[in-house]
């Protein structure tokens, strides 16, 4: 066990683990949860003294006890605040990871299959999918989530079922005590099946400090498109450590856009990408305008293990006050993946003399027969340009957000859904607003 690890916490772990293996659930996912929390008690909470968590400390997230697995009052939630105006979608509603059916409206769909989490143990597609990706990256914290997930939501598209209209995700942290949540998600998309799903992670006024330890596996079969956006609103008092296992078969297509706006204080993601198959493609894009003293941290993976495959990444950072971007982005391409092609960018503007931008565009190439580039700036924000829009009568206000605007836009540019790209563009210039001290 790491020395970081607060004995309280470890023991208040320890005895929910127990707890779970009174559940009545079937014998091979008792013994996943076994295997999975013998690995965390070995492995610990990461230090800074791993490599991926060097500029990530989260000895101040680990070290107080937190209510796990609390009951929460759901009557008379507002979510207002995660409405994407113009979006016609389906929603779901998950608080402190539990899927809520009451605030959630789902419409009827041919080939559409969602599910809480834990009743889908007995699933075919659960039972073949779930801990046999994201459970392969050697990570303490989703042997953790395996271990203790308790909520989250399953969702099937059948084979050759193309959703209507997109699926929003809303994950809502609330409670008046501290809490530590698991949430587990799997989601699988079967031959020639489309799917956009948009999740949007918000807090509710007046919640105590939480942590949420979120754990998402995604199949894609043969054919198989998915669109997925992450909208991270949530505020001070919200944590997060995202784990997104992605794996992909042939002629698939994944696309990831990833957005963190001022509010949560710590943002861990993980997104692990795998492309296991020929002809495979992945696009990940992500955009990190941060403030006051955020640190939002994004590690990303793409896995070329077979030929003919191509990916394409593009990070822009855009911190401000005492705010810290990392950015971690490794390319692998297998030694059997000849006539890949992959490109990797990092852009990053700092606003003001106190950001912090850390950044690590590795390359491990394996094969001869490649294509493979990636690259990174870094610069302050241009003074010059915003005087020259001052002086043809632009306000300073609207000056900054034009700026930051041009610069996003190289990834904003490439969001399928107009409604969300509005909509994060307005998150943008919101995110520039004064803030009182």
């Amino acid at each position: 066990m790491s020395t970081i690890t607060a004995e309280s916490l470890f023991q208040q772990l320890t005895t929910t683990f127990h707890d779970l293996e009174k559940i009545d659930e079937p014998a091979a996912l008792a013994a996943i949860r076994q295997e999975a929390f013998a690995k965390f008690e070995q492995a610990g909470f990461p230090t800074v003294k791993n490599e991926d968590w060097k500029y990530t400390n989260i000895h101040s997230l680990v070290q107080a006890p937190y209510v796990l697995n609390s009951d929460v009052d759901v009557a008379d939630l507002d979510l207002s605040q995660a409405d994407i105006p113009a979006l016609d979608a389906h929603r779901l509603v998950l608080v402190n990871g539990q899927y809520t059916v009451a605030f959630s409206s789902l419409e009827e769909e041919d080939g559409l299959v969602v599910k809480p989490i834990e009743d889908a143990a007995n699933d075919p597609q659960f039972t073949r999918h779930f801990a046999q990706h994201a459970d392969k990256t050697d990570n303490a914290l989703v042997y953790l989530n395996t271990a203790l997930y308790t909520a989250g939501v399953f969702i099937e598209v059948k084979r050759n079922a193309v959703v209507n209209k997109p699926i929003h995700l809303v994950h809502v942290a609330t409670g008046t005590e501290a809490f530590f949540a698991q949430t587990r998600n799997l989601i699988v998309a079967g031959a020639n099946a489309e799917v956009e799903i948009i999740e949007s992670f918000i807090t509710l006024a007046g919640t105590a400090k939480n942590l949420h330890n979120k754990v998402t596996e995604i199949v894609l079969e043969e054919n198989a498109k998915m669109q997925h956006y992450y909208l991270q609103i949530s505020d001070a008092s919200s944590n997060y450590i995202n784990h997104t296992e992605v794996y992909q078969n042939k002629h698939s297509l994944y696309n990831n856009y990833n957005c963190n706006f001022p509010g949560a204080t710590f943002v861990r993601n993980n997104i692990n990408v795998r492309l296991d198959d020929e002809q495979v493609e992945s696009h990940l894009y992500g955009i990190n305008l941060l403030a006051d003293k955020q640190l939002v941290d994004n590690h990303t993976i793409v896995d070329h293990m077979k030929p003919h495959c191509e990916s394409y990444e593009w990070y822009k950072n855009i911190p401000q006050d005492d705010s810290t971007a990392v950015f971690n982005g490794k390319i692998f391409v297998r030694e059997d993946a000849q006539k890949t092609n992959a490109f990797q960018q990092n852009n990053n503007m700092l606003i003001g003399d106190k950001s912090t931008v850390y950044t690590k565009p590795q390359l491990e190439i394996f094969a001869d027969d490649v294509k493979c580039s990636h690259g990174c700036t870094m610069g302050q924000f241009d003074d010059q340009a915003l005087f020259y829009l001052r002086a043809r009568g632009i306000g300073e206000e609207s000056a900054r957000t034009l700026l930051v605007h041009a610069f996003a836009f190289d990834v904003t540019s490439r969001f399928s859904n107009e409604s969300v790209r509005e909509y994060v563009e307005a998150l943008v210039a919101k995110g520039l607003e004064p803030r009182q001290n």
